[in-house]
């Protein structure tokens, strides 16, 4: 017995074209013009978009921030995932300093038992010290082919730059990804000190202390570190002209930079967090959001080739109990955002239907190039016979508004509340299961599995 999805027009990063689509054994087995067997289940896709299920490489669920965890678990948020037409994430797991790699991965993995669809993981690595020599082998040895590191918050997460240096030269010989956070961590912590003694505390100060030449600075500094250890660099969540101005130039010189930016930073703006009363805090995000001309820079680097990415950086909490926990220190909000749901509508809507990009560029930034990047392609990211069958069929004229009250994410507030769309996801296939049909859930629980990822991805050619 085989699923088979009939009468669709099939876009993938690279072409599109009508076909019909069999599905066996959670693989996508023939594409073609093809006729039910006795027993197969048949989906008429007529007036629809057969795509990819989209690949989320920068996602935070049950992660520890600042003292709270992010309320979305592996369960809730990968059912939102799927509910936004994504079919595979990869999180981060996150070691603290003096804890071993191996145990951290573990954890991660324990926690992503509950996950609905696919994932990966990366490794956030914070003390090398702390492992002997041989550990990131370790990793890579279990499918982890991507190490992020943090150029911010000093103390903890933030790692020197030559420790940097020392993991980019391990991370090349295994043909592993480094993926950094750009942000001058020192020289935010000073100008925080100095907001605070003046008596800034509201949530617009948390954009105002890490402004835009303090990531472009970082950005800078991380692609000449790569440069040195002779090995393409992943700059994640980009927010800004100067960091898209230091990664335009070293790609014009041959250098192997790559980029991703999210929803927020094409869509919301630094005003978001001047809103009245308390309101900004559901915007506190790192790094924040931007200006109106970062917006412009940011879509025209997706379109020219700069950036390849837009993931979500989904990292929600409560703005009840969370967020709002503390009002009179803009530091002790905790970092983060949901969007994990709405990424591949937002990008329709206003990349697709607004002609900033075309719909093959669409499934590209959503789903080809991050499986790509991270080890997943072409068992992710394309539609093509052996792929795993995680595949969407998406109306494009489905018209709806974004509202907290509707989604799926354990979150109590949307940062897109009102945001009008066009074109959303009628049915998810994941690893050949339909898991959202029409609007509600009708896969099984904790049916995710832990994808070994691949080294020497595109990133190394």
């Amino acid at each position: 017995m085989s699923l088979i999805i009939t009468h669709g027009l099939i876009i993938t990063a690279d072409r599109e074209f009508a076909g019909d689509i069999r599905i066996r054994d959670g693989r996508i087995a023939e594409i073609g013009s093809l006729h039910p067997a006795p027993g197969d289940r048949t989906i008429d896709a007529s007036g629809l978009l057969v795509i990819p299920g989209g690949v989320d490489v920068h996602t935070h669920l049950e992660a520890p921030v600042g003292g709270t965890v992010s309320s979305d678990d592996f369960q809730s948020g990968t059912r939102a995932a799927a509910f936004g037409g994504t079919t595979c994430i990869v999180d981060f797991a996150t070691q603290a300093r003096g804890e071993k790699l191996l145990t951290v991965l573990d954890a991660w993995r324990r926690k992503g038992e509950k996950s609905v669809i696919d994932y990966g993981l990366h490794m956030i690595v914070t003390d090398i010290a702390a492992d002997p020599p041989g550990s990131l082998d370790d990793l890579v040895r279990e499918g982890v082919t991507s190490f992020k590191l943090f150029m911010a918050y000093p103390g903890s997460l933030m790692i020197d730059d030559g420790t940097m240096y020392r993991i980019m030269k391990e991370a090349g010989r295994l043909g592993a990804l480094v993926c950094v956070h750009a942000e001058n961590g020192g020289v935010i912590e000073q100008l925080i000190r100095e907001a605070l003694a003046a008596g800034h505390t509201s949530p617009v100060f948390h954009a105002r202390t890490r402004p835009a030449a303090a990531e472009g600075e970082a950005a800078h500094r991380a692609v000449t570190i790569a440069s040195l250890a002779g090995v393409p660099v992943y700059v994640v969540h980009v927010t800004c002209r100067e960091s898209l101005e230091a990664i335009a130039r070293a790609r014009e010189q041959g250098q192997r930079v790559y980029g991703e930016t999210c929803p927020q930073y094409l869509l919301l703006s630094a005003a978001d967090l001047d809103r009245p009363g308390f309101e900004g805090a559901k915007y506190v995000l790192t790094p924040p959001l931007r200006e109106r001309g970062d917006q412009e820079a940011l879509w025209a680097a997706l379109d020219d080739g700069h950036l390849q990415v837009v993931s979500t950086d989904h990292c929600p909490f409560m703005f009840g109990g969370q967020k709002d926990a503390v009002r009179n220190d803009f530091t002790r909000i905790p970092n983060g955002g949901p969007g994990i749901e709405n990424r591949m509508e937002l990008l329709f809507h206003y990349g697709v239907n607004r002609e900033r990009i075309t719909a093959q560029k669409w499934v590209d930034l959503c789903s080809a190039s991050p499986a790509r990047f991270f080890g997943l392609y072409p068992r992710k990211g394309e539609i093509a016979v052996g792929s795993d069958a995680d595949v969407v069929l998406w109306d494009p004229e489905a018209q709806g508004v974004i509202r907290a009250a509707a989604h799926h994410m354990n979150v109590d507030y949307s940062m897109y509340e009102g945001f009008e769309v066009k074109g959303r996801p009628r049915t998810v296939i994941a690893g050949g299961e339909v898991v959202v049909e029409g609007g509600a859930w009708v896969g099984g629980a904790h049916r995710g599995r832990y994808v070994c990822r691949e080294p020497f991805g595109a990133a190394y050619h």
